[in-house]
């Protein structure tokens, strides 16, 4: 069980890293009027444990925040990975 614990705490700071340079990078795209970065390769990078980085980059660089399903499911799904990596080290330590 340490060892899913590891890897979804590795998974999550990877995945959330990359989902932060994806939305500044989307951003700056936008800004410069550029090929954009879809919007179905920002929700699979934030819902494959990437939700926290994707969050924090949304509310940063005012990203994606006047779409209603962003605002909605990234703060959704960083909640529900908070909750699975509680869970594995609640498993843990328990």
């Amino acid at each position: 069980m340490k060892t899913v614990l590891f890897v979804l705490i590795v998974a999550t700071v990877l995945m959330s890293i990359a989902s932060f340079l994806l939305m500044r990078y989307d951003k700056q795209c936008a800004r410069q009027h550029k090929r954009r970065v879809p919007e179905r390769t920002l929700f699979l990078v934030a819902g494959l444990f990437g939700a926290i980085g994707g969050t924090i980059g949304m509310h940063l660089f005012h990203h994606k925040t006047n779409h209603w399903y962003f605002r909605t499911f990234f703060p959704l799904m960083m909640i529900v990975q908070i909750v699975m990596i509680g869970f594995a080290a609640y498993r843990v330590f328990a």
